[in-house]
Parts: C-alpha cells; sequence; structure tokens
C-alpha cells in the first residue's frame, strides 16, 4: 500500500480495525545512525522507507544497499540502482557512489550486511506487528505457507516470499513489515551451528514454531543431536511472553525445551499433544483425512496436500492460529482448500491417464521415504515410477542414506527407479537393486537434462511418476518436460 506522495507523509487508517497504517520511515540521519554509519551525502531531514539489494529489482525511491556476496559486489551496481530509481546508497566504499543527485542520500559504513540487518530489526520493532518464526529441518515452507493462510482469516498478515530465511533473505522480508501487516509469518534456515541464533535476534518473534530434527544439512554436523542442538536456537532470546509451538512427536525437540520459559503448545500425533490428529487414513495422491483432537473437541479434516508430514505441518499452523484466536470453523475451511505449494507436492494429471507428482523444490532422506509411502499408497495406475535426483549436503552418511531410500522406493512399491547424479545417485539405484527391482528397471543418469528425454520415451499410459530431488539437480526440468510433451 502507498502511503506517500511526495516528501508529504499520508495517514491512513485501516476502516474495519482503526489500526495506524502509516509506513515505518527513518531520516536520513535516523537510519544512519540505525545502520550504525554515517550520512555523508545528502539532507539529513530526507524521509526513507523502501530498501533493496539487487539493482534489478530497484523501483523509484528505494535506497539500495550494496551487499558484498559470494560471487557479487553490490558496489558495483550503484550506478545501476540510481538510474532505476534509487533515491540513496549504503555503502562500505563511498568511491561506489558517482551518479547521486543533489538530493541523494549517501550512507557509508563498516559492514553493509551487518547494516542490512540493524535496519531490519529497527523496522521490526517500529512495525509492532506479531512476528511468528518457524524452523525445523522438513516442511518449514509448507508450515510458513499454512501458517500465513489461517491467520489471513483474521488478521492482516505477511510472510515471507519463497525460502528468504537466511542472513540477507530474513532482514529482507523483515523490511517488508514497514506497510505495518498485524502479523509476520517467517521462516529460518540455516546450515551451520549459530546461523539460527543470529536470526533470532534479528526477529525477535513473538511465537517461535519447531517442526521437527532430522539429517539435513549434516555435512556441517557431526551428528543429528548437534543438528537438534542448532535448531534449538529458536528457543533463545524468549522471555515470560513468547510463545513456543513445537512438535510433541519428536523427542529431539521435547528433549530440549525443558527451559522456556514462555507459554508451550504442542502438536503431534501423540495423546500428550495439545493439538493432534487422530484416524488418519492416506489416499495417496488424493489427500488425508483424520480426526483433529484439541482439548474437548473433535472434528474431521480432509486435505489435498500428501502425506502424514502434511498433516504434522497442518497440526502445526493450527496450534499457532488456535493461540492467535482464529474461529475453528474458518480454519477448517482454509485448511480443506489449501493447495500444495509450488513443486512441492504438485498433482498434474497428464494425457493417457499419466500423472505426475512434482516434489522437485528439494529433497532429504525423511522426506523423501515419507512421500515415497504416500505416492505408493495408491492404487489406480498401472506402474509407479520414482524419478529421483540425488540429496546433498549428507555428509559421511550419505552413500548409506542414500541406500537406504534406493530400497524404500522398493518397498513403497514402486516399480522403476531412476536416478540422477553422481555417487549418491548409483547409491540409491544399488539400493533398489539390493531390495529387489530387477536391472531392467533401474536406471542412472548424470544429469537431469539428459534424464528427461529417457523418462518420456519409458512413460506408459496410466503411469504415476513421483519426481523429487535436491535443487542442484534440476529435477523440475524433468517435470517440465513431461507436462510440455503430455499436456
Amino acid at each position: 500500500m502507498l502511503l506517500w506522495r511526495g516528501d508529504v507523509r499520508v495517514r491512513k487508517l485501516d476502516n474495519a480495525k482503526g489500526i495506524d497504517l502509516t509506513p515505518v520511515a527513518f531520516r536520513a540521519d535516523e537510519l544512519a545512525a540505525v545502520s550504525g554509519g554515517r550520512l555523508f551525502v545528502g539532507s539529513p531531514d530526507t524521509t526513507l522507507c523502501r530498501f533493496a539489494v539487487d539493482s534489478r529489482s530497484v523501483v523509484s525511491g528505494d535506497v539500495f544497499v550494496a551487499i558484498r556476496g559470494d560471487r557479487f559486489d553490490g558496489h558495483s551496481f550503484v550506478d545501476e540502482a540510481v538510474d532505476a530509481g534509487a533515491i540513496g546508497a549504503i555503502v562500505k566504499d563511498t568511491t561506489a557512489i558517482r551518479k547521486l543527485g543533489d538530493e541523494g542520500i549517501g550512507i557509508v559504513v563498516d559492514d553493509t550486511t551487518s547494516a542490512l540487518q540493524r535496519i531490519a530489526q529497527a523496522v521490526r520493532r517500529r512495525s509492532k506487528a506479531r512476528v511468528v518464526a518457524i524452523t525445523g529441518s522438513v516442511g518449514k515452507t509448507t508450515t510458513k505457507e499454512l501458517t500465513a493462510a489461517l491467520l489471513n482469516e483474521k488478521y492482516r498478515v505477511f510472510r515471507n516470499k519463497g525460502n528468504l530465511n537466511n542472513h540477507i533473505g530474513l532482514p529482507l522480508s523483515l523490511l517488508e513489515l514497514h506497510c505495518c501487516p498485524e502479523v509476520a509469518v517467517v521462516e529460518l534456515g540455516m546450515n551451520h551451528a549459530g546461523e539460527i541464533s543470529e536470526l533470532v535476534k534479528i526477529a525477535e518473534p513473538d511465537f517461535r514454531v519447531w517442526t521437527n530434527v532430522a539429517e539435513v544439512h549434516s555435512a556441517f554436523f557431526n551428528s543429528i543431536e548437534e543438528i537438534a542442538d542448532a535448531k534449538a536456537e529458536i528457543l533463545e532470546g524468549a522471555t515470560a511472553d513468547s510463545e513456543l509451538v513445537v512438535n510433541a512427536s519428536d523427542h529431539r525437540v521435547m528433549n530440549r525445551i525443558a527451559g522456556f520459559s514462555g507459554r508451550v503448545t504442542t502438536f503431534g500425533f501423540s495423546a500428550a499433544a495439545d493439538v493432534r490428529a487422530v484416524d488418519l487414513v492416506d489416499s495417496g495422491i488424493d489427500g488425508v483425512t483424520a480426526a483433529i483432537q484439541l482439548s474437548e473437541k473433535e472434528f474431521k479434516l480432509s486435505t489435498r496436500l500428501i502425506g502424514e508430514g502434511n498433516v504434522a505441518n497442518i497440526l502445526a499452523a493450527l496450534a499457532v492460529a488456535i493461540r492467535f484466536n482464529v474461529p475453528l470453523e474458518q480454519l477448517i475451511e482454509t485448511v480443506e482448500v489449501f493447495p500444495a505449494q509450488k513443486r512441492r507436492g504438485e498433482v498434474a494429471k497428464l494425457s493417457r491417464g499419466v500423472t505426475v507428482v512434482d516434489d522437485s523444490y528439494n529433497s532429504n532422506p525423511i522426506a523423501l521415504r515419507n512421500m515415497l509411502r504416500s505416492v505408493g499408497v495408491d492404487t489406480s495406475h498401472t506402474r509407479h515410477v520414482a524419478v529421483l535426483g540425488e540429496m546433498l549436503e549428507l555428509g559421511q552418511r550419505s552413500l548409506s542414506l542414500h541406500r537406504e531410500c534406493g530400497r524404500a522406493v522398493v518397498e513403497a512399491g514402486f516399480t522403476h527407479c531412476i536416478t540422477v547424479g553422481g555417487t549418491e545417485a548409483e547409491a540409491l539405484s544399488d539400493g533398489a537393486l539390493a531390495a529387489g527391482l530387477p536391472e531392467t528397471s533401474v536406471t542412472k543418469f548424470e544429469t537431469s537434462d539428459r534424464a528427461s528425454a529417457a523418462v518420456l520415451e519409458m512413460v506408459r499410459p496410466g503411469d504415476l511418476i513421483l519426481v523429487k530431488g535436491s535443487r542442484a539437480t534440476r529435477t523440475d526440468r524433468i517435470v517440465d518436460c513431461l507436462k510440455e510433451e503430455l499436456s
């Protein structure tokens, strides 16, 4: 919502609630102080409220923050940002600013990434939004999207786009709070110890959601217990007013929350959970039905999302929304129509009775096994074909985990297994062969581009094809090929 006309701040109120929607903004001298730097070009009275780190996304009035990354240095793109309409720039090297006009703003700092984070924290505090931060090894993004959809039944909600969940992505998301939503739902990602701790300091969440612990990014940890310890950083900085939603069915999570000082709400499949699911009926690609129990209430719920893992994601989102006092009837309706997110279990019905389950966004052992089991439940297709890209960042246990997942392909009832990648893909194939699939039903390709033509050639009418892999394997290209040729 644009609430600015020139240099005049326009005050607006939400008609339904009388909420002040004045954007969060800073005077230039104030922004310099907040970012830990100094104003060296421009008037201290200039008002600023929007920021960008990519010169290609700059719109008129933005402040461009010149981030130095692994591949690019934003200082090389300051001129492009100004040409695109940036009114100012935050830099470490003042010589990078050459084109700012008389009304432009230049701020110099010691570290532009740190400056971005400090500004984001200031916007978060001034916005007055309640922040819900979600972490976990599996299902963060789906839980985030579900939570935002449920809270949106009652509140104005912001959620970070895609998986902008790291030391750059999270601050960029929090900067969007200048438009003053009532609730912000963000996810916190990590691949090394200490990362979530830093993100929590920036986001200062009111609600913390911890979904689970699994062997993800284990190349950077010595054990799954170390992964759990790193995820437990979500608990840091909590006060008596903080709220925590956690998975009662994950003992590694539950073992680490004893000292939490705020209110705890649990979800899961155990009788001890505050929000729990019982009597699950897994209908494969047609979704899941279950009875949801909370306090003295029980209600039936159906979802189009695939598998038990997504039921856990729903329970986590319900637990948050219930604490926000969203009416239960609205929650049920929203869950039942909630669609699979892009490339996260999307079901595509193609010609000749072929169905593709596109779960190509990413992969890890627990998510893969869960999806194999759920898709394997299907009995309406002639053959079940698993097209699997290798899983990355699994460390010393990578080959054994891939072999286990290869065996899981057969245990789930799949008739064919096609793998994509290097040594890890070979381990997937070996596991499938060891579990009983004939050699004629197991094929390996180095790249998804090479696999696409072969998969297309082998497809038969009535096939059900699951496509899943780590993003770097680009198994999404296989899905796109199938859709293009069989639409």
